[in-house]
């Protein structure tokens, strides 16, 4: 490694920097230098925080949590793929097959999201950001396995760029760029987002499975299943361990479960945002089956839980650093409230029966407003304290 530092550093390095034939791409050359090294930078002022985890080995820590729904992801494409074709696979055929689909995916999101991190930091004159490194791994795991590559590109750049860039960049956007890809799409190109056809990737045998149902379970409360049905076509174990149809890193709760204890385990994931969102998720659930007037309020509180992408985004969306609120009793409320409305979303408008999603995308808006509030409480309990020791 010394070697190739010293290659970098006498032959590549001075064609970036000022005065260089390179010099304006210089934020690309910083981008993968720091990749492969540690930052040279030093601060010029005093710091007042200090911290071994920098934002890059803190993306990659949650990558490495979400390795366990993409590997998981991958061998359930394979596995749905063959199962809606009536036949039987080996574990590597589905692995293989699986791959082959959801790789392009994930290649095209990085290819393009980070194609234009770089432009952006050309044009800024600033560090490229690595923000993108976990939205990156996140908008395919969200979306479909059959989802045409195209559509992935043009979700990525809209979700970097509005999502992200125009809000400041990374650490100041109001929403989930990862959620903000996956609305655009479902609401651009509801076809190939919601429906009977898109949970399977089969194009290349759209013959031989047309009469092969392809919802998902929560597409098929909303068209009306009786509950006694779909609690035997996803049961508890199959929705928990995740061999269901759905987007691709979304199905399995004990991947997400595995992720959770990696991102609490290093600190970096909030168990405050999971915990209540979990309660507050669960609670809904509750309240519907007291009603219970459709197959939706009929399926139980817990199952709700395991089903749709309510475990993905618990782990992975809802504890966003910078989308989420970020006082400790905000947590709570904002946390409450994800798992609260969404699960309220997906039973009252059957249009969106994944309200995951919105119910996210709506308490990122709100948490500025969640934390305002609960700093705005805490001055006043001290302001009256301070009132009544005057007194």
């Amino acid at each position: 490694m010394k070697a190739l530092h010293n290659f970098i550093e006498n032959n590549i390095k001075p064609t970036f920097d000022e005065g260089g034939k390179l010099e304006k791409l210089y934020p690309a050359y910083d981008a993968l230098y720091t990749f492969l090294f540690v930052p040279a930078h030093a601060n010029h002022h005093g710091v007042h925080v200090r911290d071994g985890i920098d934002l890059k080995r803190t993306m990659v820590t949650v990558i490495l949590a979400l390795v366990p729904c993409l590997l998981f992801g991958i061998w359930n494409t394979g596995h749905q793929h063959f199962l809606a074709l009536g036949q039987t696979a080996e574990f590597w055929d589905k692995v293989l097959f699986g791959a082959l689909k959801v790789m392009p995916i994930v290649v095209v999101s990085y290819t393009v999201g980070l194609g234009v991190e770089f432009a952006m930091a050309v044009i800024k004159k600033s560090q490229v950001e690595e923000g993108f490194l976990v939205s990156g791994m996140l908008i395919p795991l969200c979306l479909p396995a059959d989802i045409p590559l195209w559509m992935v590109a043009v979700a990525t750049i809209f979700a970097v760029l509005i999502g992200k860039e125009v809000f400041g960049g990374t650490g100041m956007n109001v929403l989930n760029p990862a959620l903000t890809a996956r609305a655009f799409l479902f609401f651009a190109y509801p076809t190939y987002m919601s429906g009977d056809t898109v949970w399977h990737a089969d194009e290349a045998f759209s013959g031989s499975v047309d009469a092969v149902t392809g919802a998902t379970a929560l597409g098929d409360a909303a068209a009306k299943m009786p509950v006694d049905q779909i609690g035997a076509k996803y049961d508890m174990m199959a929705s928990f361990i995740g061999t269901i149809p759905g987007s691709v890193g979304e199905t399995s709760v004990v991947a997400c479960l595995i992720g959770a204890f990696i991102l609490l385990l290093t600190g970096i994931g909030s168990w405050r945002i999971m915990a209540s969102m979990v309660l507050g998720g669960y609670t809904m659930g509750l309240i519907f089956n007291f009603f219970a007037v459709n197959p939706l309020m009929q399926i139980d509180a817990l199952h709700h839980l395991l089903i749709g992408g309510f475990a993905f985004g618990c782990v992975f969306m809802a504890t966003d650093p910078v989308s989420a609120a970020q006082t400790n009793t905000g947590k709570y409320i904002y946390g409450f409230l994800c798992g609260f409305l969404g699960i309220m979303i997906r039973v009252f408008n059957p249009a969106y029966p994944e309200g995951i999603m919105l119910a996210i995308l709506f308490m990122n808006v709100m948490a500025p407003m969640v934390d305002h509030y609960v700093v705005q409480a805490n001055i006043n309990r001290r302001l009256k304290r301070l009132n009544t020791v005057n007194a």
